[in-house]
C-alpha cells in the first residue's frame, strides 16, 4: 500500500486537475470520478484533490467551466439528434437493419420540421395564453365595476335607513302629541313639520 503525498501542490500538478476535472465536466462524467484519475495519477487522495479544487483551482478556471458546461450541453443535444434519427431510420427500414452513424439529409429535414411543428404549437399556446390574459383583464375591469356600484347601493342604503329612523322619530313624536288634555277634545287641530322635522300642533 503506497502513502499518500501530504505535501504543497505545485503548478503542474494543480494544472493537471483543471484539465482532468474540466475533462468529466465536457464529457458528462463527476467531479468525483475525476479526484480519484488525479489522486492515482500523483498519489494524492480523492478527497486531498477534491479539497484543492473547491479552495483554490475552481476560482481560476470559472471561464473553463463554463466552457465545458456549454460544450456538454451541446454534446448532449448532438447525441439526442443521432438518437432520434436512428430511432426514426429504425422505423422506417425495419428494426433489423442496421443503421448508418451518421446523419444523412433527410435526417436533419425530418429533425427541423419537427422543430417547426414544436415552435407552431408553442405559437399557438402563446395566443391562448394573450387571449386568456385579456380575458381576465376584462373579469378584473368588471369586478371593479360591479365593486363600485357596490359600495354606492351600501351608501343609499345608509340614507334609506336614516331617513326611515327619522321618519319613525315623527311617528312616535305625532303619536304622544295625540293624546290631549280633556280640554282640548273639542278643538279640531292640524300638524306640520318645522324645519327640524319635528311635528308641531296648528291649533284652527
Amino acid at each position: 500500500m503506497t502513502s499518500s503525498r501530504q505535501d504543497a501542490w505545485t503548478q503542474d500538478e494543480d494544472l493537471l486537475l483543471a484539465e482532468v476535472v474540466l475533462r468529466h465536466i465536457r464529457e458528462g462524467g463527476t467531479q468525483l470520478a475525476a479526484f480519484e484519475e488525479v489522486g492515482k495519477t500523483l498519489s494524492r487522495t480523492a478527497a486531498a484533490c477534491g479539497f484543492r479544487w473547491n479552495s483554490y483551482v475552481r476560482k481560476q478556471y470559472k471561464a473553463g467551466i463554463e466552457l465545458a458546461k456549454k460544450q456538454r450541453k451541446e454534446l448532449k443535444a448532438q447525441l439526442t439528434l443521432k438518437d432520434v434519427s436512428k430511432d426514426q431510420a429504425q422505423k422506417n427500414y425495419g428494426e433489423n437493419t442496421v443503421v448508418n452513424e451518421y446523419l444523412t439529409l433527410g435526417d436533419v429535414i425530418q429533425f427541423l420540421q419537427k422543430v417547426e411543428r414544436t415552435q407552431y404549437d408553442s405559437g399557438n399556446l402563446i395566443e391562448q395564453n394573450q387571449d386568456l390574459q385579456q380575458k381576465i383583464e376584462f373579469l378584473e375591469s368588471q369586478v371593479e365595476r360591479l365593486e363600485r356600484e357596490k359600495n354606492i347601493l351600501e351608501n343609499n342604503l345608509l340614507v334609506v335607513e336614516d331617513d326611515y329612523k327619522a321618519l319613525i322619530e315623527i311617528m312616535d313624536r305625532a303619536r304622544k302629541m295625540v293624546v290631549l288634555s280633556e280640554g282640548d277634545k273639542g278643538k279640531k287641530m292640524n300638524f306640520q313639520v318645522d324645519k327640524s322635522s319635528h311635528l308641531e300642533k296648528i291649533e284652527k
